[in-house]
């Protein structure tokens, strides 16, 4: 373990990522999403797209213990339980992609399914049918595998939330219980098929400290009625994350 600790200190770009993950933490306590859609593009820059994932994963722990409690009194407890249990399922499939695939096209993935998603936010978009059980299976079983190919489980279920009228806190709730989750539940599928090392989980046990700060730092700032400010923000620190991750800079 002195070792995996020595490599996960001489990581490139180690300063960087600790800065990107106190504030994906941020944004994911004040608007309840978007730690990954922060956190991979800048860490893929320094990091294999497994070695990222595996870390972001590490990291869910800070979030379980201080911002999941307080938001399990306010979620839909039976539908986001539901959801967690259908994205373990396409999860795997997910992480066999991962282990195939070439690392700068899984890179373009997360700042291309980052861009889509981020995009139609902004736009606004909104559902006007009922979250029906299959509606919420289906959502859950895309984001398992995105979680699990390209870390990034938040967004297609965060678009799926926030299109809809559900009230903000129970959204941001859900939200953040189903993340916080599955991003832990990814790290046991990485192991089986060999893309869990120890610089990996050392990297991610040593930046929990950052991410729980700023976890706790983001939920302070997050108002219920203040709904449009706190989506402003998230989406501007998001948007800067995917230029700052596109591949074309390295």
């Amino acid at each position: 373990m002195p070792e995996a600790l020595a490599e996960a200190l001489a990581t490139p770009g180690f300063l960087w990522i600790v800065a990107a993950t106190f504030v994906a933490g941020a944004v994911y306590g004040f608007a309840g999403f978007g730690a990954a859609l922060v956190f991979m593009p800048v860490a893929t820059v320094f990091l294999a797209p497994a070695a990222a994932i595996a870390t972001l994963g590490l990291i869910a722990i800070a979030s379980i213990l201080t911002l999941v409690p307080p938001a399990w009194r306010q979620a839909d407890k039976r539908a986001t339980l539901g959801m967690i249990g259908t994205a373990l399922v396409t999860m795997p499939l997910g992480v066999a992609v991962l282990r195939v695939a070439d690392p700068t096209l899984l890179r373009w993935g997360v700042t291309g399914l980052a861009s889509v998603c981020l995009g139609a936010l902004l736009l606004g978009w909104r559902r006007t049918g009922p979250d029906t059980v299959a509606a919420r299976a289906a959502i859950a079983g895309a984001s398992g595998f995105f979680g699990g190919s390209v870390g990034l489980n938040g967004p297609i279920l965060v678009l799926f939330h926030l299109s809809g009228r559900m009230p903000v806190a129970v959204s941001r709730a859900n939200t953040i219980v189903f993340l916080s989750m599955t991003g832990l539940a990814v790290l046991p599928f990485l192991a089986l098929q060999g893309l869990l090392d120890g610089a990996a989980i050392a990297l991610g046990l040593l930046l929990c400290l950052p991410y729980a700060l700023g976890g706790l730092f983001g939920q302070a700032l997050f108002r219920p009625g203040q709904e449009q400010l706190y989506r402003n923000v998230a989406y501007t620190i998001i948007g800067a994350a995917i230029l700052i991750g596109l591949p074309v800079w390295v």
